[in-house]
């Protein structure tokens, strides 16, 4: 019995080593930004020049618009209430209550919400004209 031979064991396979980690202690690539070569429009307003003075009265006649277009539309609004009212017949029957109670004040509500969002975008163009792109703040960004 000598002469059997117990089977050789196979050698395990080594597992494979982790590859080697590095470690980069420079700035990352999105972070190293150029500062822009100069914004005129900043440049422009701070130094308070003929163009700069245009830029501020284009943003101040655009808010005057807006808000303008909103009086417009409110003034239309009340002021034909009192032809209603006259067309009706009724001096204080429930039309007058329904319109004042229920109509005006959700139209009242539309028309400042639609002004507080136009000058708000107004505000956002301007700042995007002045500053640098990746720089401007706000909910609202200009596609493009």
């Amino acid at each position: 019995m000598a002469d059997q031979q117990q089977p050789h064991a196979l050698p395990q396979p080594q597992p494979p080593s982790p590859p080697r980690r590095e470690i980069v202690t420079g700035v990352p690539r999105g972070t190293r930004r150029r500062p822009p070569a100069h914004t005129p429009a900043r440049s422009e307003i701070s130094e308070q020049t003929t163009l700069g003075a245009t830029y501020v009265r284009a943003l101040m006649r655009s808010q005057l618009r807006a808000g303008l277009g909103a009086l417009g539309v409110l003034a239309l609004l009340v002021g034909t209430l009192p032809v209603l009212f006259t067309l009706s017949g009724s001096g204080s029957g429930p039309l007058v209550w329904v319109a004042l109670g229920l109509a005006a004040y959700p139209l009242m509500w539309l028309i400042a919400r639609w002004y507080v969002t136009r000058a708000e975008r107004n505000e956002a163009d301007f700042t995007g004209l002045v500053m640098d792109p990746a720089e401007v703040p706000g909910p609202y960004r200009r596609p493009g």
